[in-house]
């Protein structure tokens, strides 16, 4: 049969909407069948890239720290060199060699 005899026999709004559903069939089985499994493995390298990221960042938080304590220690050695002993940032110390608790020299309270 022609499609001019089809019209011709149904009608054009019958044959319209046959071919609008079997359009939306179509869209509707190739888009379950094929783009969500591919927007599924996208999702997931999405995901491993994150996690990638997160991890870069964490490694240059660290540099970024390992080298501030290599040039403050730098600093201080050059202040060590200098005799500007006074002004020397200790901040690798524990807090009770940075601070003596007594006023004797050695930092001992016992008298």
């Amino acid at each position: 049969m022609d499609i001019v005899e089809i019209i011709d026999k149904y009608g054009f709004a019958t044959v319209a909407a046959a071919a609008m559903g079997w359009f939306i069939y179509f869209i509707y089985t190739f888009i379950t069948t094929e783009v969500k499994v591919k927007l599924g493995e996208a999702s997931g390298v999405l995901i491993g890239l994150i996690d990638r990221i997160r991890m870069l960042d964490n490694d240059l938080i660290r540099l970024r720290s390992k080298l501030n304590t290599v040039l403050e220690m730098r600093e201080n050695e050059k202040e060590k060199q200098h005799g500007n002993s006074d002004n020397i940032k200790d901040n690798n110390l524990p807090l009770d060699r940075r601070r003596p608790s007594s006023n004797r020299e050695d930092g001992n309270t016992k008298k």
